[in-house]
């Protein structure tokens, strides 16, 4: 993959384009006090944060019983309704790699399986929402990622051809959502990967060490 293959470029959310582990590890916090447990240091739940607030639970408390843990995720979504946004920024590189595309005229959007009302205002906050050409979350089409649903509908949002568009995630769900959709993925190597993860594995035609190695793909 060149850089003259790529006509747009998609983003996932959490993990990728944003920092957003501090916001939902202290919701996650929040919630387990109000249950009386104690909290999670953010180094250790920041792996844990592109994989949704019930997965971010279980790693916190793996041995309580289901029903706990469902009623701790929904304490988790109402404490990060009410504090989303307030302590997430753009990875480093990144807001200088959106001014590049913009200078480029390489539209671009974000694909995630964060639903619209957490992802909409964040994105907001984020200051990105005037400049995003496509705004997909994970209740805008009948499937999430790895399906090709909202990757498609992305591409139509953003008006470039799949095997023109590079979708940068942190998950596998991601590539394998990339690869279904006839992209090109890219693994955001600075994103929330565990020591469980084997990205070199995933289907993806680039690996980006920092948003410094993105920036410098699209300046080559």
């Amino acid at each position: 993959m060149y850089k003259d293959d790529v006509k747009g470029v998609l983003f996932d959310l959490d993990g990728t384009l944003a920092d957003t582990a501090p916001d939902l590890v202290y919701a996650l916090n929040l919630s387990l006090n109000d249950a009386g447990f104690n909290s999670q240091p953010l180094d250790t739940m920041r792996h844990a944060a592109s994989h949704g607030s019930l997965f971010l639970v279980k790693t916190a408390i793996p041995d309580a019983d289901e029903a706990l843990q469902i009623s701790i995720q929904q304490g988790l979504l109402q404490h990060y309704s009410r504090i989303n946004g307030q302590h997430s920024r753009l990875f480093d590189d990144l807001p200088e790699l959106l001014t590049l595309l913009d200078q480029q005229g390489i539209p671009y959007g974000v694909v995630t399986n964060k639903p619209a009302r957490f992802a909409r205002p964040l994105v907001d906050k984020l200051g990105l929402t005037p400049h995003l050409k496509a705004m997909i979350s994970g209740d805008s089409t009948r499937h999430a990622k790895p399906h090709t649903a909202p990757m498609l509908l992305a591409a139509q949002q953003i008006a470039v051809p799949p095997e023109h568009i590079l979708y940068l995630g942190d998950a596998e769900r991601d590539l394998v959502a990339a690869d279904n959709a006839n992209m090109h993925g890219g693994v955001a190597l600075w994103g929330y990967l565990s020591a469980a993860d084997n990205p070199h594995l995933w289907p993806a035609k680039r690996h980006f060490e920092h948003g410094a190695s993105l920036k410098q793909f699209f300046v080559e």
